[in-house]
C-alpha cells in the first residue's frame, strides 16, 4: 500500500523530528517507510500490513493538525483511539471569525481546552482551520458535541455544566454496570 499526504511546511520538521528520530520510531512501530519531500510538503507512506499502515497515516495527519509525536504516538498504543478532525473553514467566513471560534474553544491561557480534554479523556489541538481531537469512539462523541456548543455560541458554563453532567452518567453507567 501506498499513500501520499501533504503536510503543512511548519509540520514536517516535527515529523522527522530530531535528528530523524521520529520518522524513524514510527517507521519501526508501524512497519512502514516513510519519505519526506520537504520541498513541496509530501510525505509518502508505503507498507504491506493494512492495520500499521492505516495508523501511520493517522498519525502523520495527527502531527500535521498540531499534535506532538509523543500525543500522536498515542494512536499506536490503543487500537481504539481515534482521530477526529472538525474543519472549521465552512463555519467561518472571515480570518477574526475563525480567531473567535478558536479563542472560544481554547479558551483564557487554554483553559476552556484543557477543561474539555480533562473531562472527556481526549487530546485536543487547535491549529489553522481545524479542531483534531484523539479519544475514544464514546468519549469523542461527547468532546465534539461540546466543541459544538461553543461554535454555535452556547457559554463556556453551560458547556461545562453538560460535561459534568455526562461524567456523572458514565459513573453511573460504571456503577450499574459492575453491581
Amino acid at each position: 500500500m501506498i499513500q501520499e499526504l501533504k503536510v503543512a511546511q511548519n509540520r514536517l520538521g516535527v515529523l522527522i523530528g530530531k535528528g530523524g528520530q521520529v520518522k524513524k520510531d514510527l517507521e519501526e512501530k508501524t512497519e512502514t517507510r516513510i519519505s519526506i519531500d520537504s520541498q513541496e510538503g509530501l510525505v509518502r507512506i508505503e507498507g504491506e500490513s493494512a492495520v500499521p499502515f492505516l495508523r501511520a497515516v493517522e498519525v502523520i495527519n495527527a502531527i500535521n493538525r498540531g499534535f506532538s509525536p509523543e500525543r500522536a504516538f498515542s494512536l499506536l498504543d490503543d487500537e481504539d483511539l481515534l482521530l477526529e478532525v472538525i474543519d472549521l473553514s465552512g463555519i467561518a467566513d472571515t480570518p477574526r471569525q475563525l480567531d473567535r471560534l478558536r479563542g472560544r474553544i481554547i479558551g483564557r491561557d487554554g483553559r476552556a481546552r484543557e477543561q474539555i480534554e480533562h473531562m472527556t479523556n481526549t487530546q485536543i489541538s487547535v491549529q489553522g482551520k481545524t479542531i483534531a481531537l484523539i479519544g475514544l469512539p464514546e468519549q469523542l462523541k461527547i468532546a465534539r458535541t461540546a466543541i459544538d456548543m461553543l461554535i454555535e455560541g452556547a457559554p463556556h458554563e453551560a458547556v461545562f455544566s453538560f460535561l459534568e453532567k455526562k461524567r456523572q452518567e458514565s459513573r453511573q453507567n460504571m456503577v450499574d454496570y459492575y453491581y
